[in-house]
């Protein structure tokens, strides 16, 4: 109901944004900014909190990278109320339970705006949660007598700043802040557990134990060692040729009815349905962990947990390196069942979420079809009429929504059961649309700075 957020514009209309540029600024400008993003987001990262007692985040750890998130710092919640805000936003409208049209700029301005606002609640109300809400015994980290509140504080201004970071990206940067502290985490985690030196207690990067088990005359370990290496790369080759696949409906554009195309990406709804799919999940065992003395919510949370968690074979290997060290066993069995429930709520969410996306983010049938007539285009061989464009786009761009969130869904599955001893399966995923993304908006960047002309063409001013 346009109502509730009418209400709530005296409190919007209080938060700080950051300002739109008048001029799209220059490629090197953009670069600088999202590099400065990046910087103070690593810097957060090694900001310890003042006054913890002690943490135990062995529960969490894997969600760390999803969340771009450094349990014990600044960025201890990371992106987790910012991607959680969206989700709640999303399922509310899109659900039909509040009303918005998000066709009008000043609903979409509305939108956004109490979604920042959700977000810095969020913020507080999970800082609180990981403190257990100052209840001894329960949550990952231990405050000090007296210091609960000045950590929650922290923790909150930490996630804030992440929010207006992530804004700055996207209006002054490239790409967006939260995929680029998605990405900068997955990779820092990457490399680190892959060339970190040996340190104290003999523990080194995967390189290194590597080269060891060829000395010591392993060959096989070596080998299952570098398997999950080799899944990153064709991980990597996997997402780049998915993002090349496309069809091309035709399209005259203008008056002369000059011939063009507009392309329907496979992955048309990028990797935005497993972010959201992944921060639900991290959420879902967040709170089954902070739940455990609870009956019945405990029973049903647990069971979530399990579900919407890739499987770990001895609590640190992956699936396919149990398989392969430890054959077919009762213990991998189970393992395997659980990799399955998981895929399947993997998919469920990630197509839920992919045709959510794409409605709230103007590209569904009836949005493009609408755009394309207010451009002068039109489809050759149908009268031009967006009602009939819409019909035609329907019969693709609904299809490619469904396959591409089923294609992120099981690429991030399956990358969960194999690379998890490195890093995020769904991490890496993430990260390599991400680089992807950030090398096609760098190229478009770069075109519109050598050829001007383009930027009106392109929507920018």
């Amino acid at each position: 109901m346009v109502d509730l957020f009418e209400r709530l514009d005296p409190i919007l209309k209080l938060l700080p944004e950051v300002r739109r540029p008048e001029v799209s600024p220059p490629l090197m400008t953009k670069i600088l900014y999202s590099a400065l993003a990046l910087i103070i987001f690593f810097v957060m990262g090694q900001i310890e909190l003042i006054g913890l007692s002690g943490q135990s985040i062995q529960q969490v750890e894997a969600l760390q990278t999803i969340l771009a998130s450094d349990i014990g710092s600044l960025i201890t919640v990371g992106i987790g109320p910012i991607v959680l805000a969206s989700i709640i936003l999303q399922l509310l409208v899109g659900g039909g339970f509040l009303k918005l049209d998000l066709s009008l700029p000043e609903n979409k301005a509305r939108f956004t705006a109490t979604q920042k606002l959700l977000a810095i609640i969020l913020s507080f109300f999970e800082g609180a949660a990981f403190l257990g809400f100052g209840v001894p015994g329960i949550g990952f980290l231990q405050a000090m007598p007296g210091m609960f509140l000045f950590i929650v504080l922290q923790i909150a201004i930490g996630s804030i700043v992440l929010l207006y970071l992530d804004e700055l990206v996207s209006k002054w940067g490239i790409g967006s802040g939260i995929g680029l502290f998605i990405a900068g985490g997955v990779s820092q985690g990457f490399f680190w557990q892959v060339f970190r030196p040996a340190d104290q207690f003999g523990s080194a990067g995967r390189i290194f134990t590597i080269g060891q088990s060829l000395i010591e005359g392993s060959p096989y370990a070596a080998f299952v060692g570098i398997v999950p290496i080799l899944f990153v790369i064709l991980i990597f080759l996997a997402v780049v040729f998915a993002e090349g696949m496309h069809v091309n409906i035709p399209i005259a554009m203008g008056q002369t009815g000059a011939g063009g195309r507009f392309p329907v990406k496979f992955l048309y709804v990028s990797n935005m349905p497993v972010i959201l799919a992944a921060a639900l999940f991290a959420n879902i065992q967040l709170w089954s962990a902070l739940t455990q003395g609870i009956p019945f919510i405990k029973d049903v949370l647990s069971g979530l947990s399990w579900a919407t968690q890739p499987p770990r074979v001895g609590g640190s290997l992956s699936l396919i390196e149990g398989l392969l060290t430890l054959g077919i066993t009762s213990t991998t069995a189970s393992e395997v069942a659980q990799a399955m429930v998981y895929l399947l709520m993997l998919i469920l969410a990630c197509v839920v979420f992919g045709k959510f996306w794409i409605e709230l983010g103007g590209q569904g049938s009836k949005a493009v079809a609408e755009q394309l007539d207010k451009s002068g285009m039109s489809i050759p061989g149908f009268r031009r009429d967006p009602r009939i464009m819409q019909k035609v786009l329907d019969r693709y761009i609904p299809h490619v929504t469904v396959l591409g969130s089923i294609f992120v869904a099981l690429l991030a599955g399956l990358s969960d059961i194999t690379v998890a001893s490195l890093v995020s399966g769904t991490g890496v995923l993430l990260a390599c649309g991400i680089v992807y993304r950030l090398y096609e908006e760098l190229a478009k960047a770069q075109l519109m700075d050598m050829h001007p002309a383009l930027k009106a063409f392109f929507g920018e001013k």
